[in-house]
C-alpha cells in the first residue's frame, strides 16, 4: 500500500507541473478539430478525368489496358552473380493498378513492383523486332516512385532481338542493346544511359557508359523519362519535358565506341640507365659550421617574472571540503578514506597557485636537422614513356547509333522500396508522338498530383516556427523530443538558464529522481526490512529538494526568456531552413 501512495504521488506530481500545458492544448485541439471538420464538410475533391486509351501507333506501346498479361511475362529464372555462389531467384511480383499515392486520372493503371527488397523480372516481346538503323530512335515511360528510392533502380532494358529468348528466362545475363532510367542507392543518383556495341573486327560486345550522366527525380509525383537517339550519332535525355543531356555517341562514353589506333607496346621496359628524378639534393652543398643541430625547439623564457598575485603557498587543488565519508566506509577493508579534490578557489581570480615556474618559449637558435638544397637534376630525361605500336584491335564505327535489333522490352531491378509504378511506355521513331502522348497522359496528370501533393501538406501557419510554439496534444512524441532538446542545448551552455526557459522539463527530471528513489525505499519496505539510514537521508533529501525545486521553477519560469531568447531564434532559423 506504501509502495502504491508513493507512486501515485509521484505521478500526480508530474501532471501538475504539466497540467497547465495540456490543458491548453486540449482546448486548443478540440478548437482547431471543430474547425477542421467544419471546412472538410462544406468542400469536395475536384472531379478527376478518367482514363482513354490513345490510338498512338508505335512499334511497342503499352498503357497496361486489361489485356496486359497477354504481353507481358514475368521471370522464373535464377540471377546470376559473378562476385558470389550465390543464387537469386527473382521472387519479387508485379501487379498492374491504379496508384494509391496522389491518383490523377480514373482508372489509369501502371505496372507495378510489390515487394521491397526484392529480385524483380519481368518482359515483353516485341511483335516486330525494332530496328533503328539510319531512323531516330526514341524511348519515353513514366516512373512514379510512391514510396520514395532510397536504394534500388527503375530502369528497363531493350533486348536484343534473339529468337531464344523466352520471357520466362529473362535475367541479368540476357543480352540488352540498351539500358535507360533512373537508379539511385545512398550518394548514388544518376540516369543511366548503357548500350552495348559490337567491335566491328573482334566481334566482341563491350557496354558504353554514358559520363556525368543527369540525375533522377526522387519524387512521388509521376515524372517521365526520354531518350532520344539520331542517325547523326548525336542523343538527348529528357526529364519531364526538359532536356538535362545532350551530346555525341562517339565521344561521350566510357570505354569510347572507337579506340586508339595507337597503343602502349606492351613488351617495352624503361632502360635501367633512365633517370627521372627531376631534381635531386645538391651534391655539392655542405653544412653551415654554425649550424646547431642540438639546439632544442623551446628554452626556458629567462626574462620571465612571477605575476605579484601569484600565491606560492596556496595549492592549485584541495580537498573537497563538502566531501563526507560514506557511512559504508570500512577502514580495515577499505583503507584510509581520503576526500576528493577540488581545484582551490582561492587560484580561481588571480594568475596562478603552488610553485612558480618560468615559462617556456621558442629557441631563437634554433635550425633542426641540415639538409641539402635542391637543385635540377642534370641527368634528367623526362618521364618515361612506352613506345607506340598500332592497336591490333583498332576499327572504327561511325555509326553506333544504328544499334543492333531490339526483340523485347525488360524491367531487371532490385530496390527496397516497393510500389514503384511504370506507365505509358513508348518505344518508336517518331519524337512529335512522344510529345504527343506526353501531352495526353503526363502534362494532364502531373499538375493534379502536385496540386493534390500541395494541398495535404501542412500549411506553413500550421507549423510552429519554435520549440516554444509547440502544443503538447497536437504531436505528443514531437514536443516531449523538441522540449528536451531544447533544454539540453541551453544546459551545455547554463543549466540554471535551462532551468528558468524550460521549467517543465526541470520539473520532469525532478519527479523522476523522485519516484525512483520512492520505488527504491517501497521495495525495501515491501521486503519487510529496515532501508539502510544513507537510503533513507537521500530520500529525505531528494523530497526536499523537489519541493524547492517545484517552487523555483515557478519564480524563474516568466524570468529567464529573455537571455535565452537567442538560442530559441537559432534553432528556429536552423527548423525553418530544413523545412524550406
Amino acid at each position: 500500500m506504501r509502495l502504491n501512495a508513493l507512486i501515485a504521488s509521484a505521478l500526480f506530481s508530474s501532471a501538475t507541473l504539466l497540467g497547465h500545458v495540456r490543458a491548453d492544448d486540449v482546448d486548443d485541439t478540440l478548437e482547431s478539430s471543430t474547425t477542421s471538420t467544419g471546412e472538410a464538410s462544406t468542400s469536395s475533391p475536384a472531379e478527376k478525368p478518367t482514363f482513354t486509351p490513345s490510338n498512338i501507333k508505335a512499334p511497342f506501346f503499352e498503357q497496361f489496358t486489361d489485356d496486359w498479361d497477354s504481353r507481358w511475362k514475368p521471370s522464373h529464372a535464377k540471377k546470376e552473380d559473378s562476385k558470389t555462389d550465390e543464387e537469386w531467384a527473382y521472387v519479387g511480383t508485379w501487379s498492374v493498378e491504379e496508384p494509391h499515392v496522389l491518383k490523377a486520372i480514373e482508372g489509369d493503371k501502371g505496372l507495378v513492383v510489390k515487394n521491397p527488397a526484392a529480385h524483380h523480372a519481368i518482359s515483353a516481346k516485341f511483335e516486330d523486332k525494332v530496328d533503328n538503323k539510319d531512323k531516330t530512335l526514341v524511348v519515353q515511360y513514366e516512373v512514379k516512385l510512391q514510396n520514395g528510392l532510397e536504394c534500388g533502380g527503375a530502369y528497363m532494358k531493350l533486348l536484343q532481338d534473339n529468337k531464344k529468348l523466352h520471357a520466362e528466362e529473362f535475367s541479368n545475363a540476357s543480352p540488352y542493346i540498351i539500358m535507360f532510367g533512373p537508379d539511385k542507392c545512398g550518394a548514388t543518383n544518376k540516369v543511366h544511359f548503357i548500350f552495348r556495341h559490337k567491335n566491328p573486327k573482334t566481334g566482341e560486345y563491350e557496354e558504353k557508359h554514358l559520363k556525368s550522366p543527369p540525375m533522377a527525380r526522387i519524387v512521388k509525383t509521376t515524372s517521365i523519362y526520354t531518350l532520344i537517339v539520331k542517325p547523326d550519332q548525336t542523343y538527348q535525355i529528357r526529364i519531364d519535358g526538359e532536356q538535362l543531356k545532350n551530346g555525341s555517341l562517339l565521344e561521350d562514353f566510357s570505354p569510347s565506341v572507337n579506340p586508339e589506333k595507337e597503343i602502349d607496346d606492351p613488351k617495352d621496359t624503361k632502360p635501367e640507365s633512365w633517370v627521372d628524378e627531376a631534381r635531386i639534393a645538391d651534391p655539392d652543398a655542405t653544412k653551415p659550421e654554425d649550424w646547431n643541430e642540438d639546439a632544442p625547439f623551446e628554452v626556458v623564457d629567462e626574462e620571465a617574472t612571477k605575476p605579484d598575485d601569484w600565491l606560492e603557498d596556496e595549492p592549485a587543488m584541495i580537498p573537497d571540503p563538502e566531501a563526507e565519508k560514506p557511512e559504508d566506509w570500512d577502514d580495515e577493508e577499505d583503507g584510509d578514506w581520503i576526500p576528493p579534490t577540488v581545484p582551490n578557489p582561492k587560484c580561481e581570480e588571480v594568475s596562478g597557485c603552488g610553485k612558480w615556474e618560468p615559462p617556456m618559449k621558442k629557441n631563437p637558435a634554433y635550425k633542426g636537422k641540415w639538409s641539402a638544397s635542391y637543385i635540377d637534376n642534370p641527368a634528367y630525361k623526362g618521364v618515361w614513356k612506352p613506345r607506340k605500336i598500332s592497336n591490333p584491335d583498332y576499327s572504327e564505327d561511325k555509326t553506333p547509333a544504328n544499334f543492333e535489333p531490339m526483340g523485347a522490352i525488360g524491367f531487371e531491378i532490385w530496390t527496397m522500396q516497393s510500389d514503384i509504378l511504370f506507365d505509358n511506355i513508348y518505344i518508336g521513331h517518331s519524337i512529335e508522338d512522344a510529345e504527343r502522348l506526353k501531352a495526353e497522359t503526363y502534362d494532364i496528370k502531373h499538375p493534379i498530383e502536385v496540386a493534390e501533393d500541395e494541398a495535404t501538406k501542412p500549411k506553413t501557419d500550421d507549423k510552429a516556427k519554435s520549440p516554444m510554439d509547440l502544443k503538447f496534444m497536437d504531436d505528443p512524441v514531437h514536443f516531449v523530443r523538441e522540449k528536451l532538446d531544447l533544454f539540453w542545448t541551453i544546459a551545455k551552455n547554463d543549466p540554471v538558464q535551462a532551468v528558468k526557459f524550460v521549467p517543465e522539463v526541470a520539473g520532469g527530471l525532478g519527479v523522476l529522481a523522485v519516484t525512483i528513489l520512492a520505488l527504491l525505499v517501497g521495495v525495501v519496505s515491501m521486503s519487510g526490512a529496515t532501508p539502510p539510514p544513507q537510503v533513507q537521508k537521500a530520500a529525505e533529501k531528494a523530497k526536499q529538494t523537489a519541493v524547492d525545486a517545484k517552487d523555483q521553477v515557478v519564480d524563474a519560469a516568466s524570468s529567464g526568456a529573455e537571455k535565452v531568447q537567442a538560442e530559441v531564434n537559432r534553432r528556429t532559423t536552423r527548423s525553418n531552413a530544413a523545412a524550406e
